[in-house]
């Protein structure tokens, strides 16, 4: 790397955030470009064959009906086949991942029967 951008990597390392964020405005502005668009190709392109073929789900609880909270307990169990204490604490942490990897038919199913016991679930 050479002396010069060795220099401006120390620089920018001193800024505060404030002006690291005021930096990334001007250059956005001064070239034309997004510094979001240019992370989000890097994102969006490894994601996009998955997309295409997706044959594989996880199943996210994303949160409960604090009513039906020991319903959720129950389902959680079931699916994932987890001790009481394991499955109390997997819901009392969602959001979580209860299952990774499986068939969309059984990612739908399983998204039923949470949803059903007042649990909120996403497929991911």
């Amino acid at each position: 790397m050479s002396e010069k951008v060795t220099a401006m990597i120390e620089e920018i390392k001193a800024l505060t955030v404030l002006e690291l964020n005021e930096l990334v405005h001007a250059l956005e502005e001064e070239f034309g470009v997004s510094a979001a668009a240019m992370a989000a190709p890097a994102a969006g392109g490894a994601a996009a064959p998955a997309a295409e073929e997706k044959t594989s789900f996880d199943v996210v609880l994303t949160g409960f009906d604090a009513a039906a909270k020991i319903k959720v307990i129950k389902a959680v169990r079931e699916i994932t086949e987890q001790g009481l204490a394991e499955a109390k604490a997997t819901v009392e942490g969602a959001p979580t991942t209860l299952k990774e990897g499986i068939s969309k038919e059984d990612a739908e199913a399983m998204k039923a029967k949470l949803e059903e016991a007042g649990a909120k679930v996403e497929l991911k």
